[in-house]
Formats: structure tokens, C-alpha cells, sequence
């Protein structure tokens, strides 16, 4: 499948299990499956203890839905990336919906220095994407996170592709057999994330 035109599409993907990534900052858009597909589990990955140091000296703040274009267009900001502007576009047009959602981490100077974006449906949350301004403020948005889905009671934190720093975080992989078994429970779940 390529091609993206409304989040109704975009949200019956996610559902079934595909999610978009553009070739390029300007490229077309493809639908991705992946297989095996990584996850984190939400009650057993583990912070780790230099993150939690950082969480107790308090020196960063954090805000949920506060700056979600901001978040996502600093995450397309590499030089090698898959978040079009049409990904921005209409993510942020999901986000306006009520599905898309951003953690926001600040200095204590009110700056944003880290954060991360992702959808979600039901008991689900399909992370997206995370950046840093300085070191470890995206490590600090993903414990944020984990902690909200905990609270909120969600059951499914994808993570669609494994790279070194989410398997250092704690994701790992699962077939994508087992991935849409924990999908359609997941997405039955009534919670929300804000």
C-alpha cells in the first residue's frame, strides 16, 4: 500500500496492524508491517537507574499535549528521516482529534530540550518517534510515558522496528502473530491517555 489521505485510513491501519514512513523529508509514503514486530511491556521494562537519578534531581519538567507540532517536526529534524511534512500534517490533524499525543520535557529555563510522539487507540499506543536537545531528555520522556500508559492502564506499547537505543530502553521483538493477538485486545480496551 502507499499513500496516505485521512486519519480515518490512517487510524484503520493502525488497527490492522501498518503504520506509514515517507522515504525522505519530501518522499512518498509507504505502509510498513513489520515482522517481527518490537514492543516494550509496559509493567516489566525497567528504568533504568541513571534515568531515575536525573527524574529525582528534578532539574526537567514535563507536559503532555502542549507542543505536539513542535515535537513532531523536531523529531523530523535529522538528516536522514522518515517524518514528511504530510506525516507532520496529518499526524498533528490526529493529534487535533484526540489520538495523537506528545510528551513535552523543558529545562528549568522553560526551554524544550527533549520529547516524544506517538498514537493512541483504546489500551494501545503505537510510539512514534523521540528527540533530544541534550543528552538523556528523550531517556526522561520515555519514563514519563511508561508511567502514564502504567496509570491509564494500557496494555500495548509498540515500537514497531528494534534499534539499539530502544532495545536499550527494553524493547524486544515478537511475531506478528503474537503482535495482532495483543493488538485487537489491546484496542478493545476503554482508557485514554490524557
Amino acid at each position: 500500500m502507499s499513500g496516505l489521505t485521512t486519519p480515518e485510513i490512517l487510524l484503520k491501519a493502525y488497527m490492522d496492524g501498518y503504520f506509514p514512513m515517507a522515504e525522505s523529508r519530501e518522499g512518498e509514503l509507504y505502509w510498513h508491517f513489520p515482522n517481527p514486530r518490537a514492543i516494550f511491556d509496559i509493567y516489566n521494562t525497567r528504568i533504568h537507574r541513571s534515568t531515575r537519578a536525573l527524574q529525582k534531581k528534578g532539574e526537567f519538567e514535563f507536559s503532555v499535549n502542549k507542543q505536539f507540532r513542535n515535537v513532531i517536526t523536531q523529531c523530523a529534524l535529522r538528516d536522514d528521516t522518515w517524518i514528511s511534512d504530510e506525516i507532520i500534517d496529518i499526524y498533528t490533524d490526529l493529534h487535533k482529534r484526540g489520538f495523537a499525543h506528545s510528551v513535552e520535557v523543558y529545562n528549568k529555563q522553560g526551554d524544550l530540550v527533549g520529547g516524544l510522539y506517538g498514537v493512541a487507540i483504546g489500551g494501545a499506543f503505537f510510539g512514534e518517534s523521540m528527540f533530544n536537545l541534550v543528552p538523556n531528555a528523550a531517556k526522561l520522556a520515555f519514563a514519563f510515558l511508561l508511567e502514564r500508559l502504567k496509570h491509564h492502564k494500557f496494555l500495548l506499547l509498540d515500537s514497531q522496528y528494534i534499534n539499539d537505543f530502544t532495545e536499550q530502553l527494553g524493547a524486544f521483538n515478537i511475531s506478528a502473530d503474537e503482535y495482532i493477538r495483543l493488538l485487537k485486545i489491546a484496542t478493545n480496551i476503554v482508557t485514554e491517555f490524557s
